[in-house]
């Protein structure tokens, strides 16, 4: 029987963090889940966004007391450049200086200098914009960067970190949209695919699924977009898009085995069945129990506690996950691959015997494929998750 996105709706299970914008020091903090019963997170962003806008997905690994934990060296259990690439078999791969771009709201002052500080810690080549590495835009391409905003700010820094520790030899694009309503975040896109050498785009945030535009179909280019944050929930835009790449979530361990590493479905990884978006022709043939569009395409990394990602921000390090670090994670893994022609997202499909298979973890009740982690396509992950660049 296909479950309707009605009850897709209904059946939500919410990630147990709180939803709570601008300064994360005085942000209250539950139990995550996906890790340890004594480790906290909080959002970067507000969970429940105005009408009309979207909320970013970060979330940072923080104290009982609601506090984002701080240090001016890295955190000892973050994912490093190092870890992330020895993961998803990554190591020694080069894109060739292809252009990933990164789609956030609000502007980001420290950006540059934060970035240095944390390609430098991790022995990665510098990316500024004298070397022509990073570009940093306001939505219409000129310098009229938007005011900070604390929250934004940290999605952002996670953003151009994830991309750098996936593909350090890519170059960054930085699109700065006024503010976070989709109308702004559309015309940044917009303005991300004009780019010379913008070979993917990724959209670490998300609204509510009603929303509609053409900003996120345009061929040859890997659009990618977090699932969110809250376990099955129906769909999220621009994640539940037909043209995009959606991007779930995993916890991932290092182990003694062949790999060094165990990946399972994240239980905050968003999946679903989008409200009125079309099924796309390659997840056709699959049975996703919806009778439209479904969440996720693919995955990596992103439960906070699990392979959260050490970034640089503000002058500390912190341990930062939530799909926000997946979506550019997958964004870098197709500009090292370099396949993005038509509609990336069907590429995955046509080579899943080459991802890494994610088959347990579940991120809701609603049993499989939807919720549960099982063999093929799942809801909360995909097809599962880069194993070198066979795949994309």
């Amino acid at each position: 029987m296909r479950i309707r996105t009605t009850f897709a709706a209904m059946a939500a299970t919410a990630l147990a963090v709180t939803g709570l914008a601008a300064t994360l020091p005085n942000a209250a903090a539950m139990p995550a889940k996906g890790g340890t019963a004594a480790v906290h997170t909080v959002r970067a962003c507000t969970a429940h966004p105005a009408p009309g806008h979207a909320s970013c997905l970060a979330l940072a690994l923080a104290d009982s007391h609601g506090r984002a934990l701080k240090s001016p060296r890295p955190l000892p259990a973050a994912f490093t450049p190092a870890d992330v690439q020895a993961a998803y078999n990554l190591k020694g791969l080069k894109s060739g200086g292809r252009t990933v771009a990164i789609i956030d709201a609000y502007g980001y002052s420290g950006l540059e200098d934060d970035l240095a500080v944390y390609r430098d810690t991790y022995g990665l080549p510098p990316c500024t914009t004298k070397n022509g590495c990073l570009t940093i835009m306001d939505q219409n391409g000129g310098t009229h960067y938007p005011d900070d905003n604390s929250g934004w700010d940290l999605e952002q820094a996670l953003d151009v970190d994830a991309v750098s520790a996936t593909c350090p030899d890519c170059k960054i694009l930085v699109v700065q949209a006024y503010n976070a309503s989709v109308y702004n975040l559309g015309a940044a896109v917009n303005m991300a695919a004009t780019q010379k050498g913008v070979v993917a785009i990724s959209n670490s945030y998300s609204g509510n699924d009603r929303h509609k535009t053409t900003a996120y179909d345009h061929r040859g280019i890997a659009i990618t977009a977090s699932t969110g944050d809250s376990g099955f929930q129906g769909g999220s835009y621009p994640a539940s898009d037909g043209h995009v790449v959606a991007v779930g979530g995993t916890s991932v361990s290092k182990t003694a085995t062949k790999r060094g590493f165990t990946e399972s479905a994240w239980s905050g990884a968003g999946s679903g069945c989008a409200v009125d978006m079309l099924i796309p022709k390659w997840q056709a043939s699959i049975d996703t129990k919806c009778d439209t569009r479904a969440m996720s395409d693919v995955s990596a990394a992103a439960d906070p506690n699990l392979g959260g990602l050490s970034i640089y921000y503000h002058g500390s390090f912190q341990q930062v996950g939530g799909t926000s670090e997946s979506s550019p994670m997958i964004a870098a893994v197709f500009a090292l691959s370099g396949h993005t022609e038509r509609y990336p997202a069907r590429i995955v499909y046509e080579n899943s015997k080459y991802l890494y298979d994610i088959t347990t973890g579940s991120n809701g009740s609603c049993g499989g494929p939807l919720c549960d982690a099982g063999k093929g396509w799942d809801g909360p992950t995909g097809i599962g998750t880069p194993n070198g660049v066979q795949g994309f």
